[in-house]
């Protein structure tokens, strides 16, 4: 049986209502430098992926609080941006294997450009108050793996010192909650908290007992069955 997520899901939220502090205060302390504002979908084109935590917990809202015409009409965007986003990790993937720098396989990707499957027609996300940790967080100088990074459009200056967003301690913290509900299973699949998927993936997602490893899928008629 699958073990209750809502708890789990609390501790998400936890996190992302820490975040959303940590971007107030930032915002407050460099209104100047921070330009984010309705109608600003910068952030909504960048390629990032999300851990099982955060995708189910999204997936769980887009079922919930979406009619089904919006929900047809995003799933239609998320596979167009899904394959879209599979051609490119399949060039990264080659870039690696012919010895190519990991970093500049890194800038290439954030170089690529492709609309949030959730960004709407009027430029706004459709899942706003449940949108990813990254989205929040976006606008923000951040850290990952040592490397500093900010949005383009923000005014903080190069060379000047700020308060910097640690994203691998944020993202250890979405791999914790995610493995501990992991933990909690009987699955078949011992590296399921590791998975990571983009957003559009995670829409397109059936998080059901087959894809934990809770169940073994049904097993396809044979042509025999099928004639009848």
């Amino acid at each position: 049986m699958r073990a209750d997520i809502i708890p789990f899901y609390e501790q998400y939220e936890q996190l992302v209502s820490h975040v959303d502090t940590v971007f107030d205060q930032m915002k407050n302390r460099y209104p100047d430098c921070i330009t984010c504002h309705v109608g600003c979908s910068d952030c909504c084109y960048a390629l990032f992926d999300l851990t099982l935590i955060e995708a189910m917990y999204i997936k769980d809202k887009f079922l919930s609080l979406l009619d089904d015409n919006k929900r047809r009409t995003i799933l239609e965007k998320a596979d167009l941006a899904d394959r879209k986003i599979h051609v490119i990790k399949r060039k990264a993937f080659k870039a690696s294997q012919e010895g190519r720098n990991e970093k500049d396989i890194m800038l290439d990707i954030a170089r690529e450009k492709i609309p949030c499957p959730l960004l709407n027609e009027d430029n706004q996300c459709a899942l706003y108050d449940h949108r990813p940790v990254t989205c929040r967080i976006y606008g923000l100088p951040t850290a990952i793996g040592g490397e500093s990074h900010t949005c383009g459009k923000t005014a903080f200056k190069e060379g000047e010192t700020y308060p910097t967003v640690k994203m691998d301690q944020i993202h250890d913290r979405l791999y914790d909650i995610s493995s501990h509900w992991v933990s909690t299973l009987k699955t078949r699949f011992d590296k399921l908290s590791e998975i990571l998927v983009p957003l559009s993936m995670a829409l397109m997602n059936d998080y059901d007992d087959v894809y934990l490893g809770l169940k073994d899928p049904e097993p396809e008629p044979s042509e025999k069955q099928t004639k009848g």
